[in-house]
Protein backbone atom coordinates (compact mmCIF):
# COMPACT_ATOMS: atom_id res chain seq x y z
CA UNK A 1 0.00 0.00 0.00
CA UNK A 2 1.48 3.58 -1.39
CA UNK A 3 2.07 6.50 1.35
CA UNK A 4 -0.83 9.07 1.72
CA UNK A 5 1.24 12.27 1.27
CA UNK A 6 -0.49 15.99 1.30
CA UNK A 7 1.02 16.88 -2.61
CA UNK A 8 0.23 15.27 -5.90
CA UNK A 9 1.88 15.93 -9.15
CA UNK A 10 0.91 19.15 -11.28
CA UNK A 11 0.11 20.88 -7.73
CA UNK A 12 1.29 24.53 -6.90
CA UNK A 13 3.77 24.42 -4.14
CA UNK A 14 5.51 27.00 -1.28
CA UNK A 15 8.88 26.08 0.08
CA UNK A 16 8.34 26.66 4.02
CA UNK A 17 12.15 25.90 5.13
CA UNK A 18 15.30 25.63 3.79
CA UNK A 19 17.69 27.40 1.01
CA UNK A 20 14.80 27.92 -1.14
CA UNK A 21 12.37 29.32 1.61
CA UNK A 22 9.47 31.23 0.25
CA UNK A 23 9.43 30.26 -3.35
CA UNK A 24 6.96 28.51 -5.33
CA UNK A 25 6.45 26.27 -8.21
CA UNK A 26 4.86 23.60 -9.45
CA UNK A 27 4.93 20.16 -8.73
CA UNK A 28 6.76 18.20 -11.38
CA UNK A 29 6.93 14.56 -9.80
CA UNK A 30 6.93 12.77 -6.08
CA UNK A 31 8.46 10.07 -5.17
CA UNK A 32 6.33 8.28 -2.52
CA UNK A 33 8.70 5.63 -0.94
CA UNK A 34 11.56 8.46 -0.49
CA UNK A 35 9.20 11.08 0.82
CA UNK A 36 10.94 13.80 -1.74
CA UNK A 37 9.34 15.65 -5.12
CA UNK A 38 10.80 17.78 -7.88
CA UNK A 39 9.56 21.25 -8.11
CA UNK A 40 9.40 23.88 -10.91
CA UNK A 41 12.25 26.11 -10.90
CA UNK A 42 13.55 25.22 -7.09
CA UNK A 43 16.55 23.28 -5.67
CA UNK A 44 18.41 24.03 -9.00
CA UNK A 45 21.59 21.72 -9.93
CA UNK A 46 24.49 21.59 -12.24
CA UNK A 47 24.78 18.28 -14.24
CA UNK A 48 27.91 17.20 -15.89
CA UNK A 49 26.34 15.86 -19.34
CA UNK A 50 28.61 13.76 -21.69
CA UNK A 51 27.79 14.50 -25.62
CA UNK A 52 24.47 12.51 -26.83
CA UNK A 53 22.13 12.53 -29.69
CA UNK A 54 19.86 15.35 -27.70
CA UNK A 55 22.97 17.63 -26.46
CA UNK A 56 25.69 16.93 -29.44
CA UNK A 57 28.10 19.56 -27.40
CA UNK A 58 28.33 18.01 -23.97
CA UNK A 59 29.01 20.71 -21.01
CA UNK A 60 27.06 21.60 -17.68
CA UNK A 61 23.11 21.60 -17.74
CA UNK A 62 21.44 23.30 -15.13
CA UNK A 63 17.88 20.88 -13.53
CA UNK A 64 15.55 20.60 -10.69
CA UNK A 65 17.01 17.74 -7.69
CA UNK A 66 14.56 16.77 -5.51
CA UNK A 67 13.28 18.33 -2.16
CA UNK A 68 11.68 16.44 0.69
CA UNK A 69 7.89 17.01 1.11
CA UNK A 70 8.42 17.94 4.64
CA UNK A 71 9.41 21.60 3.28
CA UNK A 72 6.54 21.50 1.09
CA UNK A 73 3.12 23.08 1.82
CA UNK A 74 0.43 23.43 -0.88
CA UNK A 75 -0.72 27.10 -1.98
CA UNK A 76 -3.89 28.10 -0.55
CA UNK A 77 -6.35 28.05 -4.45
CA UNK A 78 -8.20 31.53 -2.63
CA UNK A 79 -5.37 33.32 -1.17
CA UNK A 80 -1.62 31.98 -2.15
CA UNK A 81 -0.14 31.68 0.85
CA UNK A 82 0.60 28.26 2.53
CA UNK A 83 -2.25 26.11 3.89
CA UNK A 84 -2.34 22.69 5.20
CA UNK A 85 -4.38 19.76 3.32
CA UNK A 86 -7.42 17.98 4.56
CA UNK A 87 -9.21 15.07 3.64
CA UNK A 88 -13.64 15.21 3.23
CA UNK A 89 -15.74 13.17 1.97
CA UNK A 90 -18.01 15.67 -0.82
CA UNK A 91 -21.67 14.87 -2.11
CA UNK A 92 -21.08 11.62 -3.87
CA UNK A 93 -18.69 9.57 -1.20
CA UNK A 94 -15.52 10.38 -2.90
CA UNK A 95 -12.51 11.60 -0.97
CA UNK A 96 -11.19 14.82 -2.02
CA UNK A 97 -8.59 17.07 -0.52
CA UNK A 98 -9.49 20.48 0.77
CA UNK A 99 -7.19 23.73 1.92
CA UNK A 100 -7.72 24.29 6.10
CA UNK A 101 -7.17 28.25 5.73
CA UNK A 102 -9.98 28.64 2.89
CA UNK A 103 -12.46 25.38 3.24
CA UNK A 104 -11.72 25.45 -0.49
CA UNK A 105 -11.42 22.34 -2.36
CA UNK A 106 -8.13 21.51 -4.07
CA UNK A 107 -8.73 20.21 -7.48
Amino acid sequence: MQKKIHIRKGDQVIVITGEYKGQKGRVLSVDRDKNRAIVEGVNMVSRHTKPNAKNPQGGITRQESSIHISNLNLVDPSGGGATRVGRKSDSRNKLVRYAKKSGEEIR
